[in-house]
């Protein structure tokens, strides 16, 4: 093997290696919002995490949020905290935020632009 093929080769295996070392563990993210958070232990926390990156499949995910849910919706009741109706939406997805728009600390104008 020549040093030209040797070394496409580990350039190939870094970049794969990087792409994999990048890539989401699995289908549910351990940093992902957990619904009442707020009222748990860090041990309840932790248990719900498992449970999550346990399940098999997003239909077993989505049967334990939920179950959590309810569980948070009555914890909240009892203690007179009001929480949203809904679970959070799983995803990125844009919410409310400053972004880029006016104001956001964007780039600004451009030189030549309608700004000069």
């Amino acid at each position: 093997m020549s040093w030209k093929h040797s070394t496409a080769i580990a350039s190939l295996l870094l970049a794969l290696g990087s792409a994999w070392a990048q890539a989401p563990a699995g289908p549910y993210a351990d940093d992902a919002p957990i619904y009442g958070s707020q009222m748990m232990t860090t041990q309840e926390r932790e248990a719900y995490r498992e449970r999550m990156r346990s399940a098999k499949t997003a239909q077993e995910r989505e049967r334990i949020r939920q179950e959590h849910h309810e569980q948070m919706v009555l914890r909240a009741r009892e203690r007179g905290i009001t929480l949203p109706d809904q679970p959070p939406m799983r995803g990125g997805g844009m919410g409310p935020g400053t972004g880029r728009g006016p104001g956001g600390g964007g780039p600004g104008p451009l030189p030549g632009g309608p700004n000069r």
